[in-house]
């Protein structure tokens, strides 16, 4: 009884991605700046329109540690996209690649499962300043489990 507690606010969001409810998604990135733009099956697209100054080094530039951040997220709402009720996915393994220094500004970025195996997910992403070319590449593998 316990784990079926602990998966229906799971099933819910994977719900409201489906859906394309964006303005229901809670994640504690809003405060970061970071939101969603539209979920599409299997893909989702966000924008994060201004970093906090703690999301900025000394050079001037967005800290590729919030990058990541920002690319995890991307990833989840676009795996869950693709879960059905009772799976869950895990982040199994991340490579991010920095194409060029990002400043500070708005991004958006684009996320899309590539590949979906009843374990596994193979997704991919890119981030960029709005309409420039690709700052930053990433790839991923999530682990999904049943409960």
């Amino acid at each position: 009884m316990a784990a079926q507690s602990r998966l229906q606010p799971v099933a819910e969001l994977s719900r409201i991605i489906r859906e394309n409810r964006i303005s229901e998604y809670d994640s504690p990135n809003p405060t970061l700046g970071m939101r969603p733009e539209n979920f599409t099956k299997g893909a989702s697209r966000w924008v994060w329109t201004a970093q906090p100054a703690h999301a900025v080094n000394p050079f001037g530039t967005v800290s590729g540690g919030y990058l990541a951040a920002f690319i995890d997220e991307m990833f989840a709402a676009a795996i869950a996209s693709l879960l059905d009720e009772g799976e869950l996915a895990v982040t199994a393994e991340m490579k991010l690649s920095f194409l060029r220094a990002l400043t500070p500004g708005r991004l958006a970025g684009d996320a899309r499962v590539v590949r979906r195996t009843r374990s596994l997910a193979l997704l991919e992403a890119t981030v960029a300043s709005d309409g420039s070319e690709p700052a930053a590449a990433a790839s991923s593998t999530w682990a999904i489990s049943r409960r």
